[in-house]
């Protein structure tokens, strides 16, 4: 049993004026793991203070200062890699190929943001007027269990790198990983109250941290419903914000790609984090005409590749949701799909796996011969399910992969470059990923429509956390 009774205020770790307890309940035995004490309304006004005194010597911290700060991160979080690794497999299911590829890209953000200020101009000169960039303020940052610490190191990476400082709100769901971050931070010595953490839930801290005008900023990973909750709130103080929502990304593959390649690695894409991520290609499109052979590649690929197993074993590709919760609601979509009349279930279906009844485990699911228009296709499920929907020709296909309310992430497979970037270019995202590549550290990355506004990453991420200021004459 983990106990997580402490959050991190000031520099130090102190108990929360909180007294709620929540258990954990661990993803593969279904048993107790965790008790963490969440923390409240006092205790994130005591964070926010703490970030404000912070910010108004932090702010005016020098651009060497800050890139020492960066640099001094990413050594100790790269010291901490296998734990941060562990953790994040043990607490929530993530597979191991997936955390050890998100924590290595966590590592990584501090380094890139220290890059980027070695030539980042914070003065320039606009006409006869010099243009001052400012850190905005203290910044919230509410992050859901899905990537703890890819998302902390991202969005503090880039307020650091603009003299801001933070109150992260992890999810409560991922608590271990957040006291586990916070350490490290501790360990890298920041300036006191540059970084706080206040683990509670979100119509408590969340909510507290959005309402306060003492936060200049809210930077959210999460839902769309959420999102449009903390919008709405944050208009009342004009706070900057920045979402990064849900998703239903479109991966289309052409009819001159390989498909014996492009279609296991299409599974793969919907299956990323247990299909437990905003970017997961959830929508595979394929020409009308191949969608046979469409059905056998990717009903073979369940078979030999998409393995659903312990998340800590090198070769599984689906570990378990997150919570008895999230099971119900991904069992329930499954249902939803098993309803509708067109759709066919090719693989998969409800319930669990043999074997792994004890733990929030859940089929690899594939539904073929998908309607665009059914909520399969339109909603988000978060769980390993994929849909497979024809499209006629090039057109047809866009219309299709535009026919959503989100605008995250989409993919293209093919051979003709030209006619890939025709199709990307009409394509309503926030980033078009093409022939397998999946993620560029440097690019920015958000999201068109109901997958929310701003961006994360690189420079762009950057000038998310910078308040703009003329001086004339």
């Amino acid at each position: 049993m983990h106990h997580i009774n402490q959050i991190y205020i000031n520099g130090e770790f102190v108990t929360p004026h909180g007294t709620q307890t929540l258990d954990l309940i661990h993803p593969v035995t279904g048993k107790v793991a965790s008790q963490v004490i969440l923390a409240d309304e006092v205790d994130t006004q005591n964070a926010i203070t703490a970030a404000k005194n912070a910010f108004k010597t932090f702010r005016h911290s020098t651009k060497t200062e800050r890139i020492t700060h960066l640099r001094r991160l990413h050594q100790v979080f790269a010291e901490h890699k296998t734990e941060l690794t562990d953790v994040m497999m043990d607490e929530y299911g993530c597979p191991f190929y997936f955390a050890d590829l998100l924590i290595s890209g966590a590592v990584n953000d501090f380094k890139n943001m220290a890059d980027i200020l070695e030539d980042y101009d914070f003065e320039p000169t606009v006409g006869r007027s010099k243009v001052r960039l400012e850190g905005v303020g203290v910044v919230g940052v509410i992050i859901p269990w899905n990537s703890t610490t890819g998302f902390i190191a991202t969005k503090v990476s880039a307020a650091i790198s603009a003299g801001c400082t933070c109150v992260i709100k992890a999810s409560e769901l991922s608590a271990r990983q957040a006291d586990l971050v916070a350490r490290v931070f501790d360990k890298a010595g920041l300036p006191k109250g540059v970084v706080n953490f206040v683990t509670g839930k979100g119509t408590v801290v969340g909510s507290a941290l959005t309402k306060s005008p003492d936060v200049a900023k809210i930077t959210f990973t999460g839902s769309t419903g959420v999102g449009k909750i903390i919008a709405k709130d944050a208009a009342d103080t004009m706070k900057r914000v920045t979402l990064e929502l849900g998703g239903k990304a479109p991966n289309i593959i052409l009819d001159d790609a390989d498909f014996a390649t492009a279609i296991p690695q299409a599974v793969l894409a919907c299956y990323i984090n247990s299909g437990q991520a905003c970017v997961a290609a959830t929508r595979l499109l394929v020409p009308q005409s191949r969608l046979d052979e469409v059905n056998e590649l990717a009903k073979q690929a369940v078979a030999t590749i998409a393995k659903v197993g312990i998340p800590q074993e090198k070769d599984t590709i689906v570990g378990p949701m997150v919570s008895e919760q999230h099971w119900h609601t991904v069992q329930n979509y499954i249902k939803i799909g098993i309803e509708e009349d067109k759709a066919k279930l090719l693989t998969g279906g409800l319930g669990k796996p043999h074997g792994f009844e004890d733990g929030h485990f859940v089929k690899a699911t594939i539904f073929t011969n998908v309607d665009n228009k059914m909520r399969i296709a339109q909603e988000e499920i978060f769980g390993p399910v994929l849909c497979i929907i024809p499209y006629k020709d090039d057109e047809e296909a866009i219309t299709i992969a535009n026919d959503t309310p989100f605008g995250l992430g989409a993919y293209i497979t093919g051979k003709d470059r030209e006619r890939i970037d025709y199709i990307a270019n009409r394509i309503d995202s926030g980033r078009v990923c093409i022939n397998g590549d999946f993620h560029d550290e440097l690019a920015p990355f958000g999201g068109f429509k109901q997958s929310g506004y701003g961006r994360e990453f690189g420079v762009y991420g950057l000038d998310a956390y910078l308040e703009v200021k003329a001086v004339i004459g």
